[in-house]
């Protein structure tokens, strides 16, 4: 009987909404976009001091965003002397590799790469659903077939989460928030070894 009623439990938790989950009370939205702000000046470069650890491997350079036009960024990860890592541009759905070092030419790399790059930069979407708590505001959205949600704390963009069956996949965290951008930046994968950590030189 305990183990039924414990299965039963788990079963009614896991079926929880990554909302409910999270104490979040869900509001209605009508025709609602989220914005991310932290790379939308197109007369700015953004440049961060990075590392990037993937399993035993680890990269640290500058790490620089640049809006060219609207829904078109670069993104371009050098050493300190200035040799390229790698250099990537987004244009609406499109993603191009103009340069990527050989060490780091691997496929499944790129293609998690450009998943969480393409979220780092991309400015608005639509809500799919809202919720609250104690002055924070949980939106959900979807970004190339995949579920994001987007955190907010007195109006101030604090986390992004990708999320798969209520779980978390991927977060990207933003702190010292001024000016309409973050000064750090962290990507944390949950399933891989992967971090990617940017402190804001400029």
């Amino acid at each position: 009987m305990r183990y039924l009623l414990t299965s039963l439990l788990f079963f009614l938790a896991s079926c929880a909404s990554y909302q409910q989950r999270n104490n979040f009370e869900k509001q209605e939205v009508l025709d609602v976009e989220i914005t991310n702000p932290y790379f939308s000046d197109t007369s700015k470069d953004y440049v961060y001091k990075a590392k990037i650890d993937f399993y035993d491997k680890s990269f640290g350079g500058l790490f620089i965003v640049k809006k060219i036009a609207e829904a078109h960024h670069r993104v371009v990860f050098t050493t300190e002397m200035g040799a390229k890592i790698f250099d990537f541009s987004f244009h609406n759905d499109e993603f191009k590799v103009n340069y990527v070092l050989d060490e780091m030419n691997k496929k499944i790399l790129l293609n998690i790469l450009e998943k969480d790059f393409r979220v780092l930069v991309h400015e608005n979407e639509k809500v799919i659903s809202k919720a609250v708590k104690k002055g924070s505001e949980l939106f959900e959205t979807e970004i190339v077939n995949k579920k994001y949600y987007y955190l907010l704390n007195g109006g101030s963009l604090n986390k992004i989460t990708r999320v798969n069956n209520g779980k978390e996949k991927v977060q990207f965290l933003f702190s010292k928030i001024g000016d309409a951008s973050a000064k750090n930046i962290q990507i944390l994968h949950k399933n891989i070894k992967l971090t990617i950590n940017l402190k804001s030189i400029n």
